[in-house]
C-alpha cells in the first residue's frame, strides 16, 4: 500500500501547536481558579483536569469516530471507524491533514474537545457536585460536541453547505457559551450574597492563567491550518491583533459608560477578542482583525451588561465572552474573510447567510440539549449543591463527598 509522505516541517509545527493547546486546559484552571471564591479554587481547577482523563477515554472509545468517521446522513460519524484508535496511524489522511501523521490530527483535535466543557465551569461555579459534573462531561461530549464537530469539520451537513469555522468559534465557543447559558438558567442562582459571589481568590493566579491562555491560543488558532504556511502565520497575526484591540475597546466602553474598570476587565477583554477571532483567524487579514477586535470588545461587553441586567448568575461571564464572542466571530467570516484565505474563487453573500444560519443552529442546539441533559440527570439523581455546601465552599466536599 502506498502512503502519502509526511512533511517534517508541518509535523513539527503541529506537535508544537498541539502541546500549546494542551497547556490551555491548566491555563484555564489557573484563570478560573484565580477568579473563583477562595473556598472553591480546588473544585473549579479540578474540573478542568478531570476533563482531560474523561474526555481522552471517550475520544479513544468512539468519540473520534463520531466526530470524524464516515458521514452518516450528515448528522454523525461512524464510531467504529476509529474505535480504539483503529486506522489512526503515523501516515497522513488525505482529508484531515494531508502532510502530517493522522495520529497528529487525532491528538490536536483531542485537545480541543478536552477544553470545551471546562470552559463552561466558570458559568455554573459552585452549583454542581462531582457526580453532576462527571455526568455532564460524558453526556455533553456525546450528545453535543461530537455531533456539532462532525457537522462542521467532519463532513456533516453544515460543512456540506459551505459553513466555515477555522479554529472553533462555533464548535467550541458557541457550544460552550450557549451550553453555559442553559446551565445558568437550569441550575439557578447561588444562595450566597452577590457581594460574596464576586470575590476573587487570587488575581495573580488569574493573570498567570490568562498568559497561558494567550500563549496556547496561538497554537489553537494557527494550528487550524494543519500546516506551517501563510494561513498559519496569518492566523497568528490576527489572533494577537484582535486580542489587543478587544482589550482596549472593552476598557474604553467601560469608561464611557461611567462604570470604571478593574484588572479583571483587562483579562476578560483580551479573552473576548481571542474567542471572537478564533473562527475567522485564518480567513481574515490581520488588518481586519483590528475591526473584529473592536467589535468583540463592544459586543461582549454589551452581552455581559445584559447578563447583569437580567441577573443571570454567570459566575465568570462564559456566555457573554465565549458564547457571544464565538457567535459573533463566526458571522463575521461572511463579511471580512478574504477569497484567497477561503481558498475559493469568490466570496458571496451566500456565505454570510450560511454562517448566520449555521451558528444559530449550533447555539440553539447546544442550549436546548444542555437543558435536556441537566433536567434528565436531575430527574434521576441529585447533582446540585446545597445551601450549606455553597456557603462553606465546594473544596471541602468536591473530592471527598459520596
Amino acid at each position: 500500500m502506498t502512503h502519502l509522505p509526511i512533511d517534517t516541517g508541518d509535523t513539527a509545527f503541529m506537535i508544537l501547536c498541539t502541546a500549546m493547546v494542551c497547556l490551555m486546559t491548566p491555563g484555564l484552571a489557573f484563570f478560573y481558579g484565580g477568579l473563583a471564591r477562595k473556598n472553591n479554587i480546588l473544585t473549579i481547577m479540578g474540573q478542568s483536569f478531570l476533563s482531560v482523563g474523561i474526555t481522552t477515554i471517550m475520544w479513544i472509545f468512539g468519540g473520534f469516530g463520531l466526530a470524524f468517521g464516515h458521514d452518516i446522513g450528515g448528522i454523525i460519524g461512524n464510531p467504529a471507524d476509529f474505535f480504539l484508535m483503529r486506522h489512526v496511524t503515523s501516515f497522513p489522511n488525505l482529508f484531515h491533514g494531508a502532510t502530517i501523521p493522522f495520529l497528529m490530527f487525532f491528538l490536536y483535535q483531542l485537545m480541543f474537545v478536552v477544553i470545551t466543557v471546562p470552559l463552561m465551569t466558570g458559568a455554573f461555579a459552585g452549583r454542581l457536585n462531582l457526580k453532576g459534573y462527571v455526568l455532564l462531561v460524558i453526556l455533553w461530549n456525546l450528545l453535543i460536541y461530537f455531533p456539532v464537530c462532525h457537522w462542521i469539520w467532519g463532513g456533516g451537513f453544515l460543512e456540506q453547505l459551505g459553513f466555515r469555522d477555522f479554529a472553533g468559534g462555533a464548535v467550541i465557543h458557541t457550544t460552550a457559551g450557549f451550553g453555559s447559558l442553559a446551565c445558568i438558567l437550569t441550575l439557578g442562582q447561588r444562595t450566597i450574597p452577590l457581594a460574596e459571589r464576586e470575590k476573587h481568590s487570587n488575581l495573580m493566579a488569574a493573570a498567570i492563567g490568562t498568559g497561558l491562555l494567550w500563549f496556547g491560543w496561538f497554537g489553537f488558532n494557527s494550528g487550524g491550518a494543519l500546516r506551517a504556511d501563510y494561513q498559519a502565520v496569518n492566523a497568528f497575526g490576527s489572533t494577537f491583533t484582535a486580542l489587543a484591540f478587544a482589550m482596549i475597546t472593552w476598557l474604553i466602553v467601560a469608561k464611557v459608560k461611567g462604570k470604571g474598570f478593574d484588572f479583571v476587565d483587562v483579562l476578560t477583554g483580551s479573552v473576548a477578542g481571542l474567542a471572537t477571532i478564533t473562527p475567522c483567524a485564518g480567513y481574515v487579514e490581520p488588518k481586519f482583525a483590528i475591526v473584529i477586535g473592536i467589535i468583540a470588545g463592544i459586543v461582549c461587553h454589551a452581552a455581559v451588561d445584559y447578563r447583569k441586567k437580567k441577573q443571570w448568575d454567570d459566575a465568570l461571564d462564559v456566555w457573554g465572552v465565549h458564547g457571544m464572542g464565538g457567535f459573533t466571530g463566526t458571522i463575521l467570516i461572511g463579511i471580512f474573510a478574504a477569497n484567497s484565505h477561503l481558498l475559493t474563487e469568490s466570496k458571496s453573500w451566500f456565505l454570510l447567510g450560511v454562517q448566520i444560519l449555521g451558528v444559530i443552529i449550533v447555539a440553539i442546539y447546544a442550549y436546548v440539549l444542555t437543558t435536556l441533559i441537566l433536567k434528565g440527570i436531575m430527574h434521576f439523581t441529585q447533582i446540585t449543591t446545597t445551601k450549606e455546601e455553597q456557603e462553606k465552599g465546594l473544596d471541602y466536599t468536591f473530592f471527598t463527598k459520596k
